[in-house]
């Protein structure tokens, strides 16, 4: 059974609950939220204080500026205040933000992030009250006296899931990890023939299964009750493709459908400054394999019938339901169908 989450942005905190209390009660599954000019975590703390029963997480907070000490307190403290409702999702950021933005040493990102995460597993164990005893290539952590430690917790200890596009961290994901947050800017043609084989090649690696590690599936659609409204959030998502894929790194994906070159040029106009260029790039043929079209009725069975079976734990979440609630609050309830349809089409 397909669940369906949601993504959304921090926001100022005193409208969070709100936010929260609504998606709760349209039955999305999990509630993430990403990290941009706020941070996720004092977002996810305020939805945790408002609700009782959906799922919290960050979709992704950015790891390195923070050391493993510091997030797994946080993630700790989320984990006690949603009563075992949070999950942990990291990601490494681009090079020129991780030394620009926050002025913090860009090394190979794989690796780092890998050691992080055994950082916090490390960690976590020694809230419990486990020797803290944890050496790496990058970090070291040998002393956490009872007062400087949160203590243990009635609760498991917050899953750690992590950003991968690419194969050497979606094999690290599957090997370390209890999830892999997908890249919004996917197909399942490359979900299924390029990441989906490398993360079940770490699981190996690590003596695990596939299905120990959920994939947690962001999906752009358009949709809406009129052609004028699936034809505007139509636009929106030709935006959002043109910017992902002018990020050279992500050319794999536009290379699995035969789009040879995309990448390059897109950012080439990127570089000129000339976003509607970008945008006259991404045709509809190439659209039509990264996002979702359909009216709302039909919305939930073209996802089952383009998602289920690629994975045995995944959960999809929308990319886009944020931005209509940011016109429309009411927009909620038609995404409360939508979930309730899916996980009938996939029970």
């Amino acid at each position: 059974m397909l669940d369906l989450d949601l993504m959304a942005f921090p926001g100022p905190l005193p409208g969070i609950g709100e936010l929260a209390r609504r998606a709760e009660a349209a039955g999305f599954g999990t509630l993430w939220f990403t990290e941009s000019g706020r941070t996720p975590y004092l977002s996810a703390t305020a939805a945790a204080l408002a609700t009782e029963r959906i799922g919290l997480g960050t979709a992704v907070a950015v790891a390195f500026p923070r050391s493993p000490m510091i997030t797994a307190k946080i993630a700790w403290e989320l984990q006690e205040a949603s009563r075992g409702r949070f999950t942990l999702g990291l990601g490494t950021q681009v090079k020129a933000h991780v030394e620009r933005r926050y002025s913090t040493e860009y090394v190979p990102p794989g690796p780092r992030l890998r050691d992080y995460v055994g950082a916090l597993r490390a960690i976590f164990a020694a809230f419990r009250g486990a020797p803290l005893a944890y050496e790496s290539e990058h970090y070291r952590f040998s002393l956490l006296t009872p007062q400087w430690s949160p203590g243990d917790l009635p609760f498991p200890d917050p899953p750690v899931y992590v950003a991968a596009v690419l194969p050497w961290m979606s094999a690290m994901a599957g090997e370390s990890c209890d999830g892999v947050h997908v890249h919004p800017f996917h197909s399942p043609g490359y979900l299924r023939d390029q990441q989906i084989p490398n993360v079940a090649a770490g699981a190996a690696r690590g003596g695990r299964d596939l299905a120990d590690v959920t994939l947690e599936i962001p999906v752009m659609t358009a949709t809406g009750a009129t052609e004028a409204e699936i034809a505007a959030t139509r636009e929106h998502a030709r935006g959002m493709i043109a910017f992902y894929g002018s990020t050279r790194t992500y050319a794999p994906v536009f290379d699995q459908h035969g789009f040879t070159g995309l990448s390059d040029r897109l950012h080439a106009h990127q570089r000129a400054g000339d976003v509607g260029a970008m945008i006259a790039c991404i045709t509809d043929e190439v659209l039509d394999h990264y996002i979702v079209t359909a009216p709302w009725d039909d919305l939930a069975d073209v996802l089952a019938t383009r998602y289920a079976g690629l994975a045995p734990s995944m959960r999809l979440m929308t990319y886009t339901a944020i931005h209509q609630y940011r016109t429309d609050p009411g927009v909620f309830d038609r995404w409360a169908d939508v979930a309730r349809r899916l996980r009938a089409a996939t029970a």
